[in-house]
């Protein structure tokens, strides 16, 4: 059971992070023009992080196509599993082997269409920490939930999960909110609606370890565009998104990475 204390949050000094989320799409032809293109739109002097986290299959690709640059890649999912009679699946050790320093868990596409538990995101969690790589955990609600009054309680859930482990091992990934009625459709959360969400994340963190809660970075998902980036990451508690089709665009993902700084 998680010990609950209140304290104060004192946020440190963050570097933003962007993470371009591709989803089930990519060519080997046009990955290649998309990450050539990026890496001379981005500038080598910017103050946040940038990775992309392809499908599973072009990670080689990838691998190779962003040697020498600062743009870090990550995997879409991971395995709750070290290794074994699991066909399919792709271990956390696999991807280390192939320059992953970031991985996607419990993303709402996973949840909702591959039956994922809150258990199951924690237990792929723990095994991407012990790999070493950085799990970028997502929560958030669905529009029914979130129409039914049910928000808080439901990432308060999801996150629960996650934060059982150890506020210590939270402090090692990132978190990232996601309200899954803006997820491809378009809609977005006001700056206002996702400022309150990742405060009350960071306020549910606090409750167990205040200075887990000022250092932990909390990304926004949710239809991220150049067109509003820039007003989400001034928010207080937003420290970078997780980007989803915008992050297959040249033009588009390099202007929401300026906006990260």
């Amino acid at each position: 059971m998680v010990r609950l204390k209140e304290q104060r949050i004192t946020r440190s000094p963050r570097r933003k992070l962007v993470a371009g989320n591709w989803k089930m799409y990519g060519a080997l032809a046009r990955n290649e023009q998309l990450l050539r293109g990026l890496r001379a739109a981005l500038q080598a002097d910017r103050h946040s992080d940038v990775a992309v986290c392809p499908p599973a299959v072009y990670l080689a690709q990838v691998q190779s196509l962003l040697a020498g640059s600062s743009i870090a890649l990550g995997a879409q999912d991971v395995s709750a599993q070290a290794e074994g009679a699991f066909t399919g699946e792709v271990s956390a050790a696999m991807l280390c082997e192939f320059g992953c320093r970031y991985v996607i868990v419990g993303h709402s596409e996973r949840r909702a269409q591959h039956g994922e538990s809150d258990a199951l995101v924690a237990a792929k969690f723990k095994q991407a920490l012990g790999a070493g790589l950085t799990p970028i955990v997502c929560v958030g609600e669905t529009l029914a939930e979130r129409d039914a009054g049910v928000t808080e309680k439901v990432v308060a859930r999801q996150l629960r999960a996650v934060l059982q482990l150890g506020a210590e091992h939270l402090v090692r990934g990132v978190l990232a909110y996601e309200p899954v009625w803006a997820i491809g459709t378009g809609r977005t959360a006001t700056p206002e609606q996702a400022q309150a969400m990742h405060a009350f994340l960071r306020g549910e963190i606090a409750r167990v370890d205040a200075t887990v809660a000022g250092h932990l970075r909390i990304l926004y998902g949710g239809s991220v565009k150049a067109a509003n980036a820039a007003q989400l990451f001034e928010c207080a508690d937003v420290d970078g998104g997780l980007v989803g089709g915008a992050s297959l665009q040249v033009e588009e993902f390099a202007a929401i990475c300026a906006a990260a700084g």
